[in-house]
Formats: C-alpha cells, sequence, structure tokens
C-alpha cells in the first residue's frame, strides 16, 4: 500500500511590523492610539445609545448618525486591538486567513462610511433645499434601504480585493511595514505581478470615493445655492450651522484617507513610518471627533446626551 504524507502544512503567515523604524517608540505611540480608540468607542456608543432609547430622535439624520457610529466602530475595532497586541506585546504574526478577513471587514467599513457620508449629504440637502417634502422623500425605512444600498455596494467592491491577493505568490518577504494588513501595504510585499492590484486599488479610489465626493460636492453647492437665496439671517445662520458639522466630518473623514491612498500609489520616496502615520489617522480620527462635532453642534442631540449623562 502506497505510503501518503498526511502532515497538515502550516497556515501562510505574515509579520505586521507596527510603525517601521520606530519600534523602540511603540510603547509611547501606543497610548495616544488606544486614548483615540477608546474615546472613539465611547463617544460612539453613546450616541447610538442616546438615539436608541429617545423616541423623539428617531429621524433620518439622528439614524443616519447612528449608521456612521457603527460603521466607525466597526473600522477601528477591525484594527486597533490587534495593534495594540503589536505595541505592548510584540506579537507580530497573523495567519494569511486572518490578514485577508481583517483587510476585508476593514475597507468594506471605510466604504460603507463614504456611503453613509453621501446620503447625509443628500439628507442636507433635502431638508434645506426641499423641506416641505422632506418626510415623503427620507422616510425612516427609507434610509434603512439606503443603508443596506450602501453595505452591499462595500461588500461588491472590496470582495474582488482579498481575491487578487490571494493568486499573488509570496516568497520569503512576508513583512508588512504596517500595523494593520491594508491592501497595497500586503500586496506589496509579493513576489509576483501587481499590476493589477494597483489599478483595482487606483479604480476604488477615483470611482467610488471620487464619485462619492462628487455627489456630496454637488449637495453641497446646492445647499449653499439655496441658503444664499434665502432672505432671513436668521434662516441663513440656521442652514449653515446645520451644514458645517457635516462640512467638517467630511473633511476629517476624507482628508486623511485620500492623501494615505496616493501616498501608497505614489509616494515611493517617502519614509514608510509616514505611510502608516497617515493610515491610522485615517481611522482613528473621524471616530474620535464626529461625536463631539456632532454634539457641539446639534442643540437637540447634545441636551439629550446631557440629559443621559445627568440620570447615570
Amino acid at each position: 500500500m502506497a505510503a501518503f504524507n498526511l502532515t497538515p502544512t502550516e497556515p501562510l503567515t505574515f509579520m505586521l511590523m507596527g510603525i517601521p523604524g520606530l519600534e523602540a517608540l511603540h510603547i509611547w505611540i501606543s497610548i495616544p492610539i488606544f486614548l483615540s480608540y477608546v474615546i472613539g468607542l465611547l463617544g460612539n456608543l453613546t450616541l447610538v445609545f442616546v438615539v436608541g432609547k429617545e423616541e423623539t430622535l428617531h429621524k433620518p439624520m439622528y439614524l443616519l448618525l447612528c449608521m456612521l457610529a457603527l460603521v466607525e466602530i466597526a473600522a477601528t475595532t477591525c484594527v486597533v486591538p490587534k495593534a495594540m497586541w503589536i505595541f505592548w506585546f510584540n506579537s507580530r504574526d497573523i495567519i494569511k486567513g486572518g490578514c485577508f478577513t481583517q483587510m476585508f471587514f476593514f475597507h468594506a467599513a471605510t466604504v460603507m462610511h463614504s456611503a453613509v457620508l453621501v446620503t447625509m449629504a443628500f439628507d442636507r440637502y433635502v431638508a434645506i433645499c426641499n423641506p416641505l417634502r422632506y418626510t415623503t422623500i427620507l422616510s425612516n425605512a427609507r434610509i434603512a434601504k439606503l443603508g443596506l444600498v450602501g453595505l452591499t455596494r462595500a461588500v461588491l467592491c472590496i470582495l474582488p480585493v482579498p481575491l487578487l491577493l490571494n493568486r499573488l505568490p509570496f516568497c520569503d518577504n512576508r513583512i508588512i511595514r504596517s500595523t494593520y494588513c491594508e491592501h497595497m501595504a500586503v500586496a506589496k510585499i509579493s513576489c509576483g505581478d501587481i499590476t493589477v492590484n494597483r489599478m483595482y486599488g487606483l479604480v476604488i479610489t477615483f470611482l467610488v470615493y471620487g464619485f462619492d465626493l462628487m455627489l456630496i460636492a454637488l449637495s453641497y453647492s446646492l445647499i449653499i445655492r439655496a441658503v444664499f437665496i434665502l432672505s432671513s439671517r436668521e434662516a441663513h445662520q440656521k442652514a449653515l450651522n446645520t451644514c458645517t458639522a457635516h462640512l467638517s466630518v467630511m473633511l476629517m473623514s476624507y482628508l486623511p484617507g485620500f492623501i494615505s491612498s496616493v501616498t501608497h500609489q505614489f509616494g515611493q520616496g517617502i519614509a514608510p513610518y509616514i505611510h502608516v502615520m497617515l493610515a491610522n489617522l485615517y481611522f482613528l480620527i473621524p471616530p474620535m471627533l464626529n461625536p463631539i462635532v456632532y454634539g457641539v453642534k446639534n442643540k437637540e442631540l447634545r441636551d439629550k446626551v446631557d440629559k443621559f449623562i445627568c440620570t447615570r
């Protein structure tokens, strides 16, 4: 009888370097990252709990805020626990399956995040430019459907990413110069041709995020035009205050991500730790600051949060 080797092969393992060049400072760098994560987690969970508890906040705008908060919690939780494991315990290994799973959920969350921001811009456009039809155009049920469409788009857009990476060969160099498994960071350590991966990354950046930004810019240009038509100074101020928080969130969400993506694609001369720091800012800043921005700018939400905190 022929003998068969039934010894299972070891799963392919990658090594996450954390922040290359700054390994000696990992403990100190972990402090602001961990604090940012905790602040963002507490802020977003508080927002979700308050909106869920208060029936008066069961409106499209607040449901979108909850959707944004949940997506941000998912994105940061995909990354930060493993990053802390690297910083605190020097545990750098991650198996290929775990790496690709982290990558899929993180990138899908960022695409979903962009879709929510587009819906929020449309929500503000309808509220300011067509307020009499607001409740018929944007009901809670329609917001839920738009959220489902955004989730479907995110899954379909990101599903090819791990599939494209899975076809690549990985030789002796399995060191990922990052705190998490980002698409191009993993592709660059392959010993195969990554042209398709580069092209698909650019397609996602410019067609998905670029298209979303175009829709957001269109919405706010129409809002600004409508604001200047308003005769009342009080109406001007109210409309601008409503949009300021949203525009701040848009800027915080897109700018670090766009810079990070472009530097990964074209910034070969930039120090590796700059790439990694920009990538970390991309997913840490919005979740930490968004609840604060909306809490300061939205009086109704701020009053409900204050009431919730005071009753604890």
